[in-house]
């Protein structure tokens, strides 16, 4: 993908790629991306489960996009810059779960440690997929582990 030189199409794809700019943040920028995501799962908490479910996949699809144009910008793979695709696995974390604040403080550390750990598949993703795709769909994968982990916590609790 070629980058228009147009400085508000870029100032767009950092704003969004950066999470708002919190991927600016000079300690652990996923991180802080994640806790953007909180601020989105709030709001599509609300939704019925399968509004839910179509929202995030179109949302991964908008992230890759995202990721992509910013990755072309800061001309860097999967510059630590980038936070969208924590957002994007923070809510595939959430997925049909209620909103609750120990349901998201457990999602938020379940994921950041498998985002941060990157258990098989997860590291081979990021390597083996180009742009936006790599940089998403790792995080993406983080996001089911932590899912499926939150999801029998829940059952068991």
């Amino acid at each position: 993908m070629k980058m228009r030189n147009d400085n508000r199409y870029r100032s767009f794809f950092v704003f969004l790629g950066t999470g708002f700019y919190s991927g600016y943040c000079p300690v652990a920028p996923g991180t802080a991306g994640t806790v953007v995501g909180i601020g989105f799962f709030w709001c599509f908490s609300q939704f019925p489960h399968l509004l839910y479910l179509i929202t995030v996949l179109a949302f991964i699809f908008l992230s890759a996009r995202i990721a992509e144009g910013a990755e072309e910008i800061f001309q860097k793979k999967d510059s630590p810059l980038i936070v969208i695709d924590e957002i994007a696995g923070f809510l595939v974390t959430m997925a049909l779960i209620p909103w609750s604040w120990f349901n998201v403080g457990a999602g938020f550390f379940l994921f950041r440690f498998f985002d941060i750990i990157k258990p098989f598949p997860i590291r081979s993703i990021d390597k083996k997929l180009p742009g936006g795709w790599g940089i998403v769909l790792d995080d993406v994968a983080a996001g089911i582990y932590a899912n499926i982990i939150l999801q029998g916590l829940l059952h068991w609790i």
